[in-house]
């Protein structure tokens, strides 16, 4: 039967979510975002993905820039909405919301619960090399991501995966988990199970300054930064005195050979840079100003103004 439901999200990882909502004949009474902000170069306002995908849907959007003013909070019980669905909104839910819908708030969390509570699960997952992950549906409550969960859907983290590519897989689960609660709670009644004390792990958002590379590191865990920094912030180092931004690498058994940070190959393979245990071959890169190339292609370009081989990354410009 279908529910009346607000829906609170922001980034790409929420629309699917809001279309499965749409899909599965919900009435979305109302879609809440985070307020337009500076984008681009020119720093223009730019709706949010959520945002642009509801009015394609021709939902009503409201846009908040907080949920603790007592006529935004009147304004969404006016709604009586039977449940709330928040996927990474980016605002806290404050008590008096938590309490209007009569289901409750869910919420999609991208990590299996305890593990990962926090803003950036996706991110600490592949740094700290966890071999799956997945989305957990939370009851949400006033603690940070201590809900009880009604459902997680689990799928395991490939080689390839970055924090790209394992985003949007989460989303897509994370849809459907979510349609299959609420037909389950609509059914009758339907008791989460509260999350464990053991195994909690936080997973705090991401700061830029961990994209650059610590080469004394393992060439496995440099490999694994890499691809948790896709799309951002990407990691980098510097080369020649210059920023170098590092989109795809790959550890590699092979004695480091050399001071950790030192390039000791360079050619169609790509770049081999020795590490604090084995050596990161780096497969696409980025100089300042230009686009991402293959590392072979820049290797050979930089080839021109002397040998690669000897030179050292991550050293003070």
């Amino acid at each position: 039967m279908p529910l009346s439901v607000v829906y609170a999200g922001t980034p790409e990882f929420a629309v699917p979510a809001l279309e499965a909502l749409v899909a599965a004949g919900h009435r979305v009474a109302a879609v809440y975002t985070q307020p337009d902000r500076p984008a681009g170069r020119g720093r223009a306002l730019a709706a949010s993905p959520v945002k642009r995908r509801a009015l394609e849907l021709g939902l009503e959007v409201r846009q908040p820039a907080t949920l603790k003013d007592p006529e935004v909070v009147a304004a969404l019980a006016a709604l009586a909405p039977e449940a709330i669905a928040v996927a990474a909104y980016g605002l806290l839910l404050p008590p008096a919301v938590l309490a209007i819908p009569r289901l409750g708030c869910l919420n999609i969390h991208a990590s299996l619960l305890p593990r990962w509570r926090g803003a950036a699960p996706v991110q600490r997952a592949l740094l700290a090399g966890d071999a799956e992950t997945g989305v957990a549906i939370m009851r949400m409550e006033e603690g940070l991501d201590t809900g009880a969960v009604y459902a997680t859907e689990r799928t395991a983290i490939e080689a390839a995966d970055t924090t790209a590519s394992l985003t949007a897989r989460l989303a897509t689960l994370g849809a459907a988990a979510l349609v299959a609660t609420l037909a389950r709670l609509e059914a009758g009644p339907l008791v989460p199970a509260p999350q464990p004390a053991d195994g909690v792990r936080y997973a705090p958002k991401l700061e830029k300054r961990e994209a650059r590379l610590d080469w004394d590191a393992p060439a496995t865990a440099l490999a694994r930064a890499v691809r948790a920094f896709v799309p951002w912030p990407v990691a980098e180092t510097s080369f020649r005195g210059a920023q170098l931004r590092i989109h795809e690498a790959q550890a590699i058994e092979a004695p480091a050979g050399a001071p950790a940070g030192t390039i000791v190959a360079a050619g169609a393979a790509g770049i081999e840079v020795a590490t604090g245990a084995g050596r990161l071959r780096l497969l696409a890169v980025q100089a300042p100003g230009r686009g991402v190339v293959a590392a072979a292609a820049f290797a050979a370009a930089e080839a021109r103004r002397g040998p690669l081989v000897g030179e050292r990354l991550g050293l003070a410009p």
